[in-house]
């Protein structure tokens, strides 16, 4: 097996269970090989991480593009709702959910997770910002404010659920 066969029943395993607190073993056993050979083909846990979380971003690239037909001729609000309407709907679900497995990591202060949750959020605030109408005065803040939107629900279907912990609502209260 290779990184790149690795790699989708990774992904496939994440997207049923999640991201946060996985252990090496059960990603190993969703591969059908053992956490040595995890670390042999990607190093350590970090570097499987920060792949399978590359994997995921460029895996919802076209997911996100295809959430959002007509968001270059919407305008700054309707597209936060159509971000928040997209969260509910099961193909855009995974992403969000990997998305909080990192915002989750970060309050739990993992310095890998935070660098994974910059890219990643890089690669949604591009995606917004090029879907932005174009006369919009300020698209940057205004792609930020849909980041912040999906940030928001995501937290409160968290709290919803109880399972926030102190380090999340410490971040929703900040």
């Amino acid at each position: 097996m290779s990184r790149e066969t690795l790699l989708p029943l990774l992904a496939a395993y994440v997207l049923e269970n999640g991201l946060a607190d996985v252990s090496l073993r059960p990603l190993a056993k969703a591969a059908g090989t053992s956490d040595r050979m995890l670390l042999y083909h990607f190093g350590s846990k970090e570097e499987l991480v920060a792949g399978l979380l590359e994997y995921l971003a460029s895996m919802y690239a076209a997911t996100l593009d295809a959430a959002f037909p007509d968001g270059a001729a919407t305008s700054r609000r309707s597209l936060a709702e159509a971000v928040l309407q997209t969260t509910a709907q099961p193909d855009f679900a995974p992403f969000m959910r990997v998305w909080w497995d990192i915002v989750a990591g970060c309050a739990d202060g993992n310095a890998h997770y935070l660098a994974s949750a910059g890219a990643m959020g890089d690669r949604l605030l591009e995606w917004i910002e090029t879907h932005l109408p174009t006369d919009d005065p300020n698209p940057v803040a205004g792609a930020r404010a849909v980041l912040a939107v999906i940030e928001g629900a995501m937290m409160l279907r968290t709290i919803g659920r109880g399972d926030i912990g102190e380090a999340g609502l410490a971040a929703l209260e900040s």
